[in-house]
């Protein structure tokens, strides 16, 4: 995976857990945190398959 996409899912990830833990409150506890994080990361590598899926870059050979 190259950098560039490596971001794309950083954003992603980023943003589905902020949206998560917010409804944690600042009472989260570190496990709920944890598991928040690898969900959301979860999450962003399968929206990122099914944008590869749907519109395959044929140029740099990501499907």
């Amino acid at each position: 995976m190259d950098e560039g996409r490596k971001r794309v899912l950083l954003i992603a990830a980023s943003i589905l857990a902020a949206r998560k833990l917010a409804q944690y409150g600042s009472e989260a506890h570190v496990p709920a945190t944890i598991c928040a994080i690898a969900d959301s990361i979860r999450w962003a590598e399968r929206i990122m398959q099914e944008i590869d899926r749907r519109w395959p870059d044929i140029r740099s050979g990501h499907n």
